[in-house]
């Protein structure tokens, strides 16, 4: 995690320094044309980032050393589950299908969405609840 937070340091004074460059390059060279929205959102985008390198630093120090921060570490000392995946569900694949009919919906009409919502539902339902009945069940 130590590297992590080396990186969004990085990216954050990145940011602070485009920043810069950016006003200044803007009220030097654009006088009748100055633009606060760049500057106010680069500069957001570097105190997020700072944020973020604190978050992690915080974190960092009550946890124990990540494995990826040995630089003599092996692949095996990061190991376990990734979690639990349905090898035979198809509820991803109707949900997919749902998720695409709503996006395709706010772009193209609202019927289309309503659509994607009536079948979205009972496959996300029928998704979380899987292993709840039938030959799966606990």
């Amino acid at each position: 995690m130590r590297y992590s937070v080396k990186l969004f340091t990085f990216l954050g004074a990145f940011f602070i320094l485009l920043t810069t460059v950016y006003t200044v390059w803007g009220i030097n060279y654009l006088p009748d044309r100055f633009e606060p929205a760049g500057m106010v959102a680069l500069l957001l985008t570097g105190f997020f980032f700072f944020f973020i390198a604190f978050y992690l630093h915080i974190t960092d120090r009550s946890l124990d050393p990540a494995p990826e921060d040995d630089p003599r570490g092996n692949i095996e000392q990061y190991q376990g589950d990734y979690g639990f995946f349905s090898p035979y569900s198809w509820w991803p694949l109707v949900l997919a299908l749902a998720a695409a009919l709503l996006f395709l919906g706010i772009a193209m009409g609202w019927w289309i969405f309503a659509i994607g919502a009536v079948i979205g539902v009972p496959a996300l339902i029928g998704w979380t609840f899987e292993y709840f009945k039938g030959q799966h069940a606990n």
